[in-house]
Parts: C-alpha cells; structure tokens; sequence
C-alpha cells in the first residue's frame, strides 16, 4: 500500500497528490519554511531566470580552412529545444584559433539555425562578425601565436522547436589558412599545441 496525501483544489476542481517514497530505504524529507509563504517550482512552471537545460559541444580534434572561403567549424555545433517560446537562449563559445603567419586575418560568425546573430553594427563594407583575429606580421612571433576567441549571447529564438546554434569562420586571405585547435607550426613537439574548444547552449526561463 502507497501513502498518499491528496489536497481537492479550493474551488472544488482538481486536486494536489503527495506519494511517499515505494521504499522505505528511500526515504525523503521536504521542509517549508517558517518564516515566510513559499511557491514550489517545476520545470513545467519556473520562476524567470531559472536554468531549465544545460547542453555543449565540445571540439578536440583540429580544423583547417585554407583561402578565401567561409565554413561550419565541423563539431561546433549544437541543438536545443526550448519548452517555452518565452524562454531565452544563452549561447557561450570559446574557439581556440589561429591564422597563418604574416599579418593575415580571420572572422568569427555565430549563427542560430541560418541567421547570422551576435554581430556588429553595419558600417560601409567591413565584415560584421562575432570575433576576429589577426596573425602578427613576424615569422617568429606569429608562427606561435593562438587566440581565446569567446563570446556570451541571450538570444530570443521564440520558438519550441528545435533550434541549431553553431559557429562558421572565414579565412581572409587568398592561400592563407584559418586553423582551429593548432596553430601556424603544426610540428610535432612536446611545446606545440593542441587545444579545445567549445558551445554551450542554457535554456533560460522567460
């Protein structure tokens, strides 16, 4: 036999259920406090602000994208479905990242599903982007070089359905690459590097 506690609602509809644990090796307590009325969360009915879900991608292996060109950085990618089309996203990333040696340059784009977001102002022809990096324009310095390239965003997708947050990046110079998790020296050695990098997408209650 279950122990139950059922509370009929006040205005006669419906009705609150407290069950006790099948086991008595489970046993629970719940304390309300005294000293003043408190609400009882769910993840159906959450206070503004609360967390409902945590996910991440996380990119270990290398990336290389070499010339004038624009792609997905393979691993960088994540999906989330919000419960509520109140609800926020808050999008965090850090690429580990470097271009090649020389005074070259890279950009870094976040997108949700196909729009661009977390971008800066429109001004003339200069590339709106999330991050950029340039590579410095000495051989013994800039073969070395990384970059954190980071960045938080609370995005409003207004939507339940499933929702692709991911980062895209672009090379800017004609024959010079765009390196993800290395750098410029890609010789083995116990002092060069492989680093990682990550998205991580938090549902946030609206």
């Amino acid at each position: 036999m279950t122990a139950k506690i059922k509370l009929n609602a006040a205005s006669g509809g419906g009705s609150f259920s407290l069950q006790a644990p099948s086991s008595s090796a489970n046993n629970r307590v719940m304390t309300l406090p005294d000293t003043a009325d408190g609400t009882i969360l769910t993840t159906t009915n959450p206070k503004s602000g609360n967390i409902i879900q945590v996910l991440q991608a996380v990119k270990t292996d290398t990336f290389l994208l070499d010339g004038v060109a624009t792609a997905d950085i393979t691993g960088l990618s994540i999906a989330i479905t919000p419960s509520s089309s109140s609800n926020k996203i808050l999008v965090s990333y850090n690429v580990s990242a470097a271009v090649e040696v020389g005074g070259y340059s890279g950009f870094l784009f976040l997108f949700r599903d196909s729009t661009q977001i977390y971008l800066g102002n429109a001004d003339g022809s200069r590339t709106r982007s999330s991050s950029f990096l340039t590579s410095h324009s000495a051989t013994d310095y800039g073969a070395y070089e990384m970059f954190d390239l980071s960045g938080t965003f609370l995005d409003s997708p207004s939507t339940t359905s499933s929702t692709t947050y991911k980062l895209s990046v672009k090379s800017q110079n004609s024959g010079k690459a765009f390196y993800v998790n290395r750098y410029n020296n890609n010789s083995d050695g116990s002092g060069n590097p492989r680093t990682a990098s990550s998205i991580t997408v938090m549902e946030v209650a609206g």
